[in-house]
């Protein structure tokens, strides 16, 4: 009886779905086509949902409010995706994904014999969220690869300066020498940022705004520094570069002490009990055999 009714409810949605296909499709047509010549390829899981994220943004994307489209939008630039998509096309993409984990999460309780308002609302709260959870996953892993290249490419750019070449040749050649990663994007940003005609001072403020890593942060500050004050950068780019390979060896050591404490608990659960298992099964079959279980 509840897989019948689960049956008709998604009968029911087909069925609304068809019937307003035509006005749907008026509003659809109504949305311009988007031009990404210049935007990163969408991921394929994106691809299926976005023309729905672009109508939503066209009929309802002006309603949103202005406050959390700037939060978005600096998320969006901490993780580097605003080349992928905008803060208000990130909104809709959280409202159509909490609607679409309503609706699946309510046709699986009809179909379990089951219904609650309570798991509807964390479910359609999760849907809404998890895009934000997977960009600070995102700006996590980001900041962690720029951290782990940051000492290599301070030395460059302290063999450069040293060489004779000022920063901006400095930076040219790390570009050029150093491991491919966020760093390295970053970096041929600040190096379009000097050829498009700002100063030195205001393309690293700006490579600064859009990082804001406190490393980064150091980094810039020493070299505005040097800049205005006209004293040695060689020797300041080479403390920096000890500086932060010496952060880099203290937060191995960090993982590498925290690493017993997080075997705990697939050991206490996972571990332990199986060893058990296959300890006592011989003896617990021996009792069997012998009548005494």
């Amino acid at each position: 009886m509840l897989l019948f009714i689960a049956f008709l409810v998604s009968f029911g949605l087909i069925a609304f779905i068809a019937v307003g296909y035509r006005s749907l499709n008026g509003l659809a047509g109504a949305v311009p086509e988007e031009d990404r010549l210049f935007l990163d390829p969408l991921p394929k899981s994106l691809r299926p949902l976005w023309p729905l994220v672009n109508f939503v943004v066209h009929h309802f994307g002006n309603s949103f409010s202005a406050k959390l489209v700037e939060k978005t939008d600096l998320q969006l630039r901490l993780t580097s995706l605003t080349f992928l998509m905008n803060a208000r096309q990130f909104i809709a993409l959280s409202i159509i994904a909490s609607i679409l984990a309503s609706l699946v999460t309510l046709l699986l309780m009809l179909a379990l014999g089951m219904f609650s308002v309570l798991i509807l609302i964390l479910v359609a709260a999760l849907g809404y969220f998890y895009p934000r959870i997977w960009t600070r996953d995102v700006r996590r892993r980001r900041v962690a690869q720029i951290l782990r290249h940051l000492p290599i490419y301070l030395d460059f750019l302290t063999l450069a300066v040293e060489a004779g070449l000022n920063i901006n040749g400095a930076i040219q050649k790390a570009v050029e020498k150093g491991p491919e990663g966020p760093l390295r994007r970053e970096l041929e940003h600040v190096l379009r940022d000097l050829k498009s005609g700002l100063n030195r001072t205001e393309a690293l403020r700006r490579l600064d705004d859009r990082l804001r890593i406190k490393e980064v942060t150091n980094l810039v500050g020493t070299v505005v520094q040097a800049e205005r004050m006209g004293s040695g950068l060689a020797k300041s780019l080479r403390f920096q570069s000890e500086q932060r390979r010496s952060e880099r060896f203290q937060r191995a050591e960090k993982q590498a002490m925290e690493a017993p404490v997080k075997l705990v608990f697939p050991l206490l659960f996972f571990i332990f009990p199986i060893t058990f298992i296959v300890l006592g099964f011989p003896i617990a079959m021996k009792f069997v055999q012998e009548g005494l279980l």
